[in-house]
């Protein structure tokens, strides 16, 4: 709006998201808290709808329905309804995965197949139109399907896209296309974006971002868990989704064929599969608290990334801001498009290339601590939140005050 400086935005948002607060694990809903909280910061009002669940696992309603207050924030909370059954819902993903065409009913079926939130939808139905945008992430939940699709003019998707056959269904490039406005954390996540949809005129490649603890304390940390070898890390949710079977197998691989000199060091949600050839090599930690979790990536020799379906990848940031260097696998345009960027991360595609990569850190300290030092300046000349809420908010400024 007419003299509104940056850093002075007002309005009236709201975030829909999945899960929100306190013990929640995922990087969308993080990435959703964060915005909204930098925003609140800034002078604009924040509510939160989001359901009664913590694990994304379950859906169970682990926290009460109900209004409350989290810092600047107003949070409401509604009850999820699961299915009876998850019998269609498998089958429906099982034709997804197998490319099987969906008709648009299937499709909604399948997105109702792990939850519904009738209260969220009815509340948002009711209160969507006084606010100036809505923001819903990630794309593929009912929250934000069937959510967007109530005040379309004001809906602004933060889709946290895959590249998956998931991220192909109708009802995603419906909504995406149908929107007001999209927000991206990353340029092959933007591309990934116009292959699957044709995209509102506004949409914006904005980034995330990462703050760097207080300290760090490596030696600590590796006393604490009684760590004796050099290690590299993995820090996230323990699934095949996520590239943990691939890791594992490839790292195994590569522990048996060649001298790795680093033990393999675990840490998130989800029961790991550790075959028992590297059980000796292979250490879960369990889940770690947000204040621990950086002095592991301090700790360690290198963080590693599997994962394919990356929209940002929180954890490389977390790695390089500790000085630690990363090894990423090349399946993954984002996570690829970062390392090279920055030069400051290793790519492999299997489990030959991972070894390589390992033992060239092994050999190489220095390099390896050159690569850390790239990746470092990388993030905070492009991923620190003042300058990724400048970026939200000029986007959302022109929407201010045009609501019913």
């Amino acid at each position: 709006m007419p003299g509104r400086k940056t850093g002075e935005i007002g309005g009236r948002f709201c975030f829909v998201t999945p899960r929100f607060g306190d013990g929640v694990v995922g990087g969308s809903e993080l990435v959703m808290a964060q915005i909204a909280k930098g925003l609140a910061s800034r002078g604009a009002t924040i509510e939160v709808a989001t359901t009664c669940a913590v694990d994304h696992y379950t859906w169970a309603n682990d926290l009460p329905e109900g209004t409350t207050a989290d810092g600047a924030l107003t949070v409401h909370r509604f009850a999820t309804e699961r299915p009876r059954s998850s019998g269609r819902f498998q089958a429906l993903q099982k034709k997804i995965h197998d490319d099987d065409d969906l008709q648009p009913g299937d499709e909604r079926a399948w997105v109702e197949g792990r939850f519904r939130v009738p209260g969220l939808y009815r509340w948002l139905s009711s209160h969507g139109a006084g606010f100036d945008a809505i923001l819903f992430s990630p794309y593929l939940f009912w929250t934000t399907i069937f959510g967007a699709a109530l005040h379309p003019e004001r809906s602004v998707i933060v889709p946290c896209l895959h590249n998956e056959p998931e991220a192909e269904l109708q009802v995603v490039s419906s909504m995406l296309a149908g929107s007001a406005g999209v927000l991206f954390l990353s340029e092959p996540e933007h591309q990934l974006g116009h292959r699957i949809a044709n995209l509102p005129a506004r949409h914006e490649v904005v980034g995330a971002a990462v703050e760097p603890p207080e300290s760090y304390d490596p030696d600590g940390f590796r006393k604490r868990h009684d760590l004796q070898r050099p290690f590299v890390l993995y820090a996230g949710r323990r699934e095949d989704g996520k590239g943990w079977r691939a890791l594992v197998n490839a790292f195994g691989a590569a522990v048996l064929r060649h001298d790795i000199p680093f033990d393999l060091v675990t840490a998130g949600v989800g029961v790991p599969y550790i075959p028992a050839a590297v059980s000796d090599r292979v250490i879960d930690l369990g889940y770690l608290s947000e204040h621990e979790l950086p002095h592991a990536f301090a700790a360690a020799d290198a963080y590693l990334q599997p994962s394919p379906n990356e929209s940002f990848s929180r954890t490389i940031m977390e790695a390089w801001l500790a000085g630690t260097p990363v090894v990423a696998t090349s399946a993954s345009e984002v996570v690829t498009w970062h390392c090279e960027r920055s030069q400051g991360g290793l790519t492999y595609g299997d489990s030959f290339d991972l070894a390589q990569c390992l033992l060239y850190l092994a050999r190489s300290p220095r390099a390896g601590r050159a690569l850390a030092q790239r990746g470092h300046d990388y993030v905070l000349a492009n991923y620190r939140w003042p300058l990724v809420i400048d970026r939200v908010e000029a986007f959302l400024a022109p929407m201010i005050g045009v609501r019913a």
